[in-house]
């Protein structure tokens, strides 16, 4: 049983979480029936102790061994990407510090009349933008997660604007967005526009928003990518302001990088900086400092098998976003980026695909909605990397299992960091089931987008454990979740064991996890144990409150099992209140048992990939049980 531990080990210098040695096996627990839901035995089970029992007939030791289950396939070997900065000739490491500590390019050149600024190249980009979003900024209005900002009525200054809105007015996003909808000449016009009513509310670096790192860094990658939409304008004046601002926010970089909010926003910054060395005149030394600071910047960013720290999705599209558009900017100078870049990019890709539903999808993890398969498959396409999703991504936290046309998700690690997080969410154990097109069992999801047609007063409520379908304690959190997407102390150590079951013509996969997020208040070890079959028509749960130390063995607590359904599942209980029918969109039938406990049925949202909150159901098991510890059981299967 691997064991994960919240910053017990991390890679250059930041958290990320390694596996230690292999715990006790579960030999017990394998030859019990784990899930006595109904009177006629677990199937697997029974396959499996009749081929001990045959054993044992021929004299063989009935005790299971490692020989008794299919071994796991391991997952596809990544070779870690060096992230030392790459190698340069003595005199340009010489140059790389000197401009590190704040020498001026023109020291480089003394004889040489310094240039005015310019940009020596054009890019295409191969992201594209929602040309939604851009038809409406033509008509005058920011659109994002389906609210509509006038630009007329746009503070660019201070802190007024909710979070995503931030990041995309003062992150210049929009370009992309308005670059997609019609030809340049239309939209040059607006852009141009835009950044003037900017650029007067923001004339020179300062505090606020439009200073964090982050923001400046995406605000400059996206000048540089799409200046073309900025400098299409006849008059002199304005293009020599547009390009020195350019020049003096990649000067404010390259001083106060250092002091991002966060390492994906420090990562932005160093992204920025480099692109700005290729495309701007003068840029070499610039060039040298950025590809150095940004490679140690990724490393500190992934984990081991190429997931970001935050653990977020989110966090995994804007990382990979960054790559894309800055390997444009060496395409646009014809020259190659070095080695690293790329072998990080591809790093990337394949945890952000272990978190794809069987439609194509985002899961709903740490604040993320279900952003569609068209958008995910456009930005794996522009990523140029063929691989298949991990299936057991043990660093960055999540396992994956496919079977058939299901898919199952488990959330198996500690949360982020503080440090990491910024929307940050107590999900651990939670899990996410998808058959074919239909999504049955989800999270809320949807805290990112918190700020658009999702009012920003549930953003605490979204990140907190009762928005996930697991098991919660006196609507206490497993892990405390604090303002501005941060996370306090509670779950520190996850063990996980996965194993392939096979049995008389059927298989499964068996995951056990347990967390230590209530040990502190109630002295219990939560573990849960999930078995889906091989064709994905039939998973199998137990939650277990288990006695750890010597707290808590007295008196009683609320115990609360959720399962958040998808949207527009239709609903019909049973009479005996243990069971509910699931009727899917597609035609599908599926019922849900309890197995000791009635089930209640409770309103719940559910965030689609616009940040639009969907109105769904979710079923609650409750109880009210001893401090000594109980297990809930319970049964997900397909009628027709």
């Amino acid at each position: 049983m691997a064991r994960l531990f919240a910053g017990s080990s991390e890679a250059s210098g930041e958290g990320s979480m390694r596996g230690s040695a292999p715990g006790p096996a579960l030999d017990r627990d394998q030859l019990r029936q784990a899930l006595p839901l109904r009177p006629s035995p677990e199937p697997l089970v029974v396959a499996e102790a009749q081929t001990r029992a045959s054993s044992v007939s021929k004299g063989q030791s009935a005790t299971p061994t490692d020989a008794d289950l299919t071994p796991l396939e391991p997952n596809r070997a990544l070779a870690l990407a060096d992230f030392s900065p790459p190698q340069v000739s003595a005199g340009e490491r010489l140059i790389r510090l000197a401009y590190g500590l704040g020498m001026p390019p023109s020291a480089f050149n003394p004889f040489r009349k310094r240039a005015r600024p310019r940009l020596t190249a054009t890019v295409v980009s191969p992201l594209a933008g929602d040309a939604a979003s851009g038809t409406a900024l033509r008509a005058g209005h920011f659109l994002l997660h389906g609210v509509k900002l006038p630009i007329a009525d746009t503070e660019f200054t201070g802190p007024r604007l909710s979070p995503p809105f931030e990041r995309l007015v003062h992150g210049f996003g929009w370009l992309r967005d308005l670059a997609s909808c019609a030809p340049r000449p239309q939209c040059a016009p607006v852009a141009e526009r835009i950044f003037a009513a900017w650029f007067a509310a923001n004339p020179r670096p300062g505090a606020g928003p439009a200073w964090a790192v982050g923001n400046a860094g995406h605000r400059l990658l996206s000048w540089l990518v799409h200046a073309p939409l900025l400098l299409s304008s006849q008059d002199r004046k304005l293009r020599a302001r547009v390009l020195t601002t350019f020049d003096e926010t990649a000067r404010w970089l390259d001083r106060y990088v250092g002091r991002a909010e966060d390492t994906l926003a420090e990562v932005a910054g160093w992204t920025a900086i480099t692109a700005a060395g290729l495309l701007l005149s003068e840029g070499r030394a610039r060039l040298l400092y950025g590809e150095g600071g940004l490679i140690r910047a990724l490393g500190n960013l992934v984990s081991d098998d190429g997931g970001v720290l935050s653990r977020s999705p989110l966090g995994q599209i804007e990382a990979i976003e960054l790559l894309v558009e800055l390997r444009a900017c060496y395409a646009a100078v014809r020259t190659s980026p070095p080695p690293q870049l790329d072998a990080i990019l591809e790093m990337l890709v394949p945890p952000l695909l272990t978190l794809l539903h069987s439609d194509g999808g985002l899961a709903s993890w740490q604040g993320a909605g279900a952003i569609s398969a068209d958008r995910i498959e456009a930005l794996i396409k522009a990523s140029g990397v063929r691989t298949r999703p991990l299936r057991d991504a043990r660093h960055w936290g999540y396992q994956r299992v496919s079977a058939g046309k299901g898919v199952l998700q488990l959330d198996a690690a500690p949360p982020p960091l503080a440090r990491h997080a910024r929307d940050g969410c107590a999900s651990t154990l939670a899990f996410e089931f998808s058959h074919g097109s239909e999504r049955v069992i989800v999270s809320c999801g949807g805290a990112a987008f918190a700020g658009g047609l999702i009012p920003l007063r549930l953003a605490q409520g979204l990140r907190a454990t009762a928005a996930h379908s697991t098991l919660a304690i006196d609507d206490f959190n497993s892990t405390a979740v604090l303002i501005n997407g941060k996370l306090g102390p509670g779950v520190s150590e996850v063990e996980v064991d996965r194993k392939i079951l096979s049995g008389e013509g059927a298989g499964a996969t068996r995951i056990e996890a347990s967390h230590n997020g209530y040990v502190a208040r109630y002295g219990l070890t939560h573990r849960r144990i999930l078995i889906i079959r091989d064709d994905g028509s039939e998973l199998r749960g137990e939650d277990l409150l288990l006695p750890t130390g010597r707290r808590g063995k007295r008196g009683m607590i609320a115990v609360a099992l959720r399962f958040h359904l998808g949207p527009h599942i239709e609903l019909a209980q049973g009479r005996d209140g243990l069971g509910v029918t699931l009727a899917l969109p597609d035609g599908s039938l599926w019922q849900f048992r309890s197995g000791r406990d009635p089930i209640t049925l409770e309103e719940s949202i559910w965030a689609d990939g616009f940040g639009r909150p969907l109105a769904t159901r979710q079923l609650v098991v409750s109880a009210k049980i001893p401090r000594s510890g109980e297990s809930f059981s319970w049964l997900l299967k397909k009628m027709r």
